[in-house]
């Protein structure tokens, strides 16, 4: 039960805390209501100690000179009466005790006549109240008021009411001693409540205690509104700057008309939002066209450039007749043509992801199968480059929906910029599985990249080094399109290199077209089976987290050829990793298309 009710209080605790923190106007408030409290706090400390001390500073001189005018009558009243014996002592005092609380004016509650230790008289004490006398007499009290001879004694007790013994109420006694016969002195007292003066002070704290909350309730209250007055603007506009994020325009901050602050500030923002607008607009209208006019050049340049392929063969053909330059020639431009065909094609592509055109055209594949076919398509240049390729694939199925054609491509510029910047080194290709997706890594241990080169290797026409040279050409735009597709998939492609410990790249696709997926199922560096290579956990340092595939028609029946003939740029690598990933140099003499698949 206690437990129960720990977890209770910690949980309220903890959401009075979260609200605190999000709410600006409940900070403000209760800052206020803290200082008004701390303040009303000590400020009635002081009044009522004030008053206290004033009230009963007022009664105790009241007291004071009221003992004194009483004591020199009694006195007085001794020194013209005439006593022979001690009974006619006696009667005297008790005369004096009647006469004290009956026409004196006195307003003491009680009279006390007490003979001296060392008198002779043979009289009894005489008390107004006599079951008091033992109360609030005390030993000390007489043996104080007889050592100051003339000067009064006074001392604070606690008065028994009648009616009820167990109550006590404040009180005063006043004590002082007087020559009743020339052998015999007498201590007199009198005792006085503190009751109405206690009454007062305590409704005096009432008063303070009542003013001191309905003081605090109008400082929330003025600071709420004060709060509410000045925060719900900001609300507004925090509100209106979250819808304009959103992608809406037209959305606008009202209570624009006035001439105080707020106002001005609804007029400042709405105006910057109207700016924002019209400068997002004029972005548009560039972007669009832009886009429009990378599309057009696309397709009109198709037209001269197969004329200009058809003259190229011709002349390619006839290369043997040519002499050495211009046979060389030939070639060139043969090749040339090549690249800028696969540049337009390229081109197209990009102007359909950013048109927001390119469809999705998913079906169940293994992804295994399109692995290995992208791998035995990269052979030849394995084998040119030196390069062994071994491929990793697991027991369990690797189905999933995706498009064939858009994965295949993805696949094969990994693979072939694999093998460009692998030095003569190892190339892994690994393949893995879990319940939500599938992923591929591509591995080299070549050039890798830098941190920066790896925070750009998907931007379009990037470079790793604009100076190296290529063997299968490239329009720099093919990590950019491989990007654009597995975002179309609502995948992922994630990059990650070291200088000089080679490079990796990790595609994630989701099991279902569509379901964007979670943590990849694969390291960035998987383990490698090479002797000499070092793996890890290696962070993933650009992911990229893709929108759900569109179904706005292709545009692909426009006389341009497929993007399947795209030539891919080499994209290198990054150092963003935390551990030593490494590897040794490939062993001299070694088939360079050898294929391992494991």
């Amino acid at each position: 039960m206690v437990s129960r009710a720990r977890v209770v209080t910690v949980r309220a605790t903890r959401r009075g805390v979260a609200q605190w923190r999000s709410s600006l106007q409940l900070r403000v408030v209760t800052t206020a209501l803290a200082i008004g409290l701390a303040a009303i706090a000590v400020l009635g400390l002081y009044l009522s100690t004030s008053v206290r001390d004033g009230i009963y500073e007022q009664r105790l001189a009241a007291i004071d000179r009221e003992a004194a005018r009483l004591t020199d009558q009694v006195a007085e009243n001794f020194s013209s009466t005439a006593t022979t014996s001690d009974g006619e002592l006696q009667i005297l005092l008790n005369d004096t005790i009647a006469t004290l609380g009956a026409t004196s004016g006195s307003t003491a509650q009680d009279y006390f006549l007490l003979q001296e230790s060392d008198g002779t008289a043979q009289v009894a004490d005489v008390a107004s109240r006599g079951d008091l006398t033992e109360i609030v007499v005390t030993d000390e009290l007489r043996q104080a008021n007889v050592a100051s001879e003339d000067d009064q004694v006074l001392q604070a007790v606690g008065i028994p009411a009648a009616d009820d013994p167990g109550v006590v109420r404040p009180g005063v006694i006043v004590g002082s001693t007087v020559q009743a016969a020339p052998d015999s002195r007498f201590e007199i007292y009198y005792l006085y409540s503190l009751e109405p003066e206690q009454e007062t002070l305590s409704f005096v704290h009432r008063v303070l205690l009542a003013g001191g909350f309905g003081m605090l309730a109008l400082l929330g209250v003025v600071t709420w509104t004060m709060a509410r007055q000045t925060v719900t603007p900001v609300t507004r506009a925090a509100t209106v700057a979250e819808r304009l994020a959103e992608g809406h325009l037209s959305e606008r901050m009202p209570g624009a008309r006035g001439t105080d602050e707020m106002a001005s500030l609804a007029r400042s923002f709405n105006e910057m939002a109207e700016s924002l607008q019209d400068q997002i607009r004029r972005m548009e209208e560039l972007s669009a066209m832009q886009r429009r006019f990378v599309s057009d050049v696309s397709h009109e340049l198709r037209t001269p450039l197969t004329t200009i392929r058809m003259a190229s063969e011709i002349i390619h053909e006839s290369r043997d007749q040519m002499d050495a330059d211009a046979s060389r020639s030939a070639e060139l431009l043969l090749g040339q043509i090549d690249r800028f065909e696969s540049l337009l094609a390229d081109l197209l592509e990009i102007s359909r992801f950013d048109a927001g055109a390119a469809v999705l055209d998913a079906e169940r594949r293994d992804l295994r199968d399109l692995v290995m076919s992208v791998v035995e398509q990269a052979a030849p240049l394995a084998e040119t480059k030196d390069v062994r390729v071994s491929v990793r694939l697991p027991d369990a199925d690797a189905a999933a929906d995706f498009d064939p054609r858009r994965i295949e491509r993805i696949l094969r510029n990994l693979v072939v910029n694999a093998i460009e910047h692998a030095e003569e080194r190892p190339v892994e290709v690994t393949v893995a599985e879990d319940d939500r997706a599938v992923a591929v890594v591509v591995r080299d241990y070549g050039v890798g990249m830098t941190k920066q080169e790896v925070e750009h290797v998907f931007d379009r026409f990037w470079r790793a080094d604009p100076a190296r040279a290529r063997t299968t050409g490239g329009s720099g735009l093919g990590l950019a399109i491989a990007l654009e597709d597995a975002h179309l998939h609502a995948g992922r492609l994630d990059a990650w290199g070291r200088p000089g410990q080679g490079a990796s790249f990790r595609l994630t696709l989701p099991r279902s077209a569509g379901v964007e997926v979670g943590e990849p199922p694969v390291t960035m560096a998987p383990a490698s089976h090479e002797p000499g290579v070092r793996t890890g956990q290696i962070p993933v340092v650009h992911p990229s987290a893709g929108p759900t595939p569109t179904q706005i028609p292709d545009l692909s029946g426009h006389g341009l050829p497929d993007s399947d003939d795209a030539r891919h740029d080499d994209a290198g690598p990054d150092d963003a990793g935390p551990d030593d990933s490494g590897h040794d140099d490939a062993r001299p003499g070694r088939a360079a298309n050898d294929l391992e698949v494991h």
